[in-house]
Order: structure tokens, then sequence, then C-alpha cells
């Protein structure tokens, strides 16, 4: 992480509680993730440049009270600050997963955030977009 940030590259956002971390997301070019490039589940819908969200933690304390809505609307913010068109998210739809399981979100706060669903690859895992 500290290479990655000594290069200049910002991969994420934090949220914060007054001066305490309390929640992250990361977001780059979706190029940026190998193991998006060979998921099956998650490939590629189609050839256009997007960006992607691929990772969040909230602290427990946290959880259920918007953070990760909040850092889905940094996150565009960001993205678009980079010149970004679409901004893709893959989280989980699925009513029994844990939240300690779902490190790449819920759907229903990417829908919260005006996502909208464009693919599914599996019954639980749907590709959402957001066109800035």
């Amino acid at each position: 992480m500290k290479k990655i940030i000594s290069s200049g590259t910002i991969p994420g956002i934090i949220a914060y509680d007054n001066d305490a971390p309390v929640g992250w997301c990361a977001i780059e070019p979706r190029e940026s993730y190998a193991l998006l490039e060979n998921s099956r589940v998650l490939k590629r819908i189609d050839h256009e440049k997007v960006w992607s969200v691929v990772c969040f933690f909230v602290d427990r304390k946290y959880r259920r009270k918007g953070v990760t809505e909040k850092l889905l609307e940094a996150a565009l913010t960001h993205a678009k600050k980079n010149k970004a068109k679409i901004v893709e998210g893959y989280p989980i739809d699925s009513k029994n997963t844990p939240s300690a399981f779902a490190w790449t979100g819920f759907a229903s706060a990417f829908r919260k955030v005006g996502f909208k669903e464009v693919h599914r690859g599996s019954p639980t895992r749907p590709i959402m977009r957001y066109y800035l």
C-alpha cells in the first residue's frame, strides 16, 4: 500500500468520524484489478472504459448506518474528477450473507446511490453501473 500511495495513485476513499477512520472503499480503473480481468462471473460485459468499486470495509460500530452509501458517493466524485464516465460495482445480492463476508458491498446500497444492474453472472452477483 505504501508503494501504491508513494506512486501518486489514490487507490480508494476513506470515511472518517471526526479524526477516526471508520470505512474504506477501493476504486480504480478496472484494469488495475487483475482478478476482475480473469473472473468468469464478473467478466467484462463490453469494451467500455470503467472504474471499478471492488472492496469495502466499514467498522462494525458503523455498519448499517449509511457509511457504505457515503463511500460510494465519494467514490463517484473521485472517479468523475479523474474523467471516468462509468463506475462499476460487483456487490452481493443475497439476504443470507453476513456483513463480514460482504466486502464487495450489498446491491441494496448500490441501488440507493443510483447504480443500475447491467448484468448478472450468477444468482447473487450482479454487475451494477453508474453513468457519470
